[in-house]
């Protein structure tokens, strides 16, 4: 082991803040030449680094959310004097938020290091802190009504000085991603309900639990008004279907399971089931 490599140990064990638990970086580099593989053999270590020892928030300092990045890697591209490279990346909590970008294009070479400026834009720190801030906000939301805005709107400033940058690509349909995901506020209601209402139910106060699961189904509402199946909505209802069924049947919610059949027609045989 070198010594950059014990120093990125020594990193990850003494300065972690606790916002992302397991970082897990996967990379296809199958289409790339050998000496460009070569040059990105640090890349994954440097991820981890950056994400675990971000202080990317400083309320939510506890959160340990696991994540997975799988970088598949397209080929290089001379830019100037620098080499870039070109990807599609998929990010996921593991559960319930999953975002796959297909327009990627980074310089990188052999040791560079990753660090974070929101003033400063960086292709690639800049675009993994987008994603890190979005599913942040995604998992705050569930802690605190509408408590993910403050990422959000983090998100938000980076894809707009990614728009204005000299690696522009992507950038455009990133800014429209966090206005998209961020004004869904029936789904951000509907995070919220749900896990407040699991809650309420694991320590026995079912009439508030059910009163939640109310609201919860108010803003699926919001949802299908907006657009019958959005695409996180459904997401985040795949996650959460057997557990949530299961807990509507124990609590012998069968309008609301009813309800759920019309709000998620993926999941119809489901709720059926539970029904019968």
């Amino acid at each position: 082991m070198g010594i950059r490599q014990i120093l990125i140990t020594l990193l990850l064990s003494c300065f972690t803040y606790g916002q992302f638990g397991e970082v897990k970086v996967v990379f296809d580099n199958s289409l790339l030449k050998v000496h460009e593989q070569q040059n990105i053999l640090l890349l994954k270590q440097d991820i981890v680094r950056y994400i675990k020892t971000t202080r990317w928030d400083e309320d939510y300092s506890d959160l340990v959310i696991p994540l997975h990045i799988q970088f598949i890697f397209e080929g290089a591209v001379q830019k100037g004097a620098q080499e870039a490279f070109l990807a599609q990346v998929l990010f996921s909590n593991g559960t319930d938020q999953r975002y796959f970008d297909k327009s990627l294009q980074f310089p990188y070479g052999h040791g560079g290091t990753l660090y974070f400026d929101l003033v400063q834009f960086d292709p690639l720190s800049s675009f993994l802190a987008f994603y890190v801030n979005l599913i942040l906000a995604g998992e705050i939301d569930t802690y605190e009504p509408m408590g993910g805005t403050r990422m959000f709107e983090m998100s938000r400033e980076i894809a707009l000085r990614g728009t204005a940058s000299e690696y522009s690509r992507g950038w455009s349909d990133r800014a429209k991603l966090v206005d998209d995901v961020s004004t869904n506020f029936g789904l951000r209601k509907t995070k919220f309900s749900y896990y407040y209402a699991m809650e309420l139910f694991q320590d026995g106060d079912i009439d508030e639990a059910v009163l939640e699961f109310k609201n919860m189904i108010k803003g699926l509402d919001e949802v299908y008004d907006r657009s019958a199946r959005e695409h996180y909505t459904m997401l985040f209802l795949k996650a959460h279907i057997n557990e949530l069924t299961n807990v509507l049947q124990l609590l012998g919610q069968k309008n609301m399971l009813r309800d759920m059949m019309e709000l998620d027609p993926d999941n119809l045989e489901i709720y059926k089931k539970a029904l019968d």
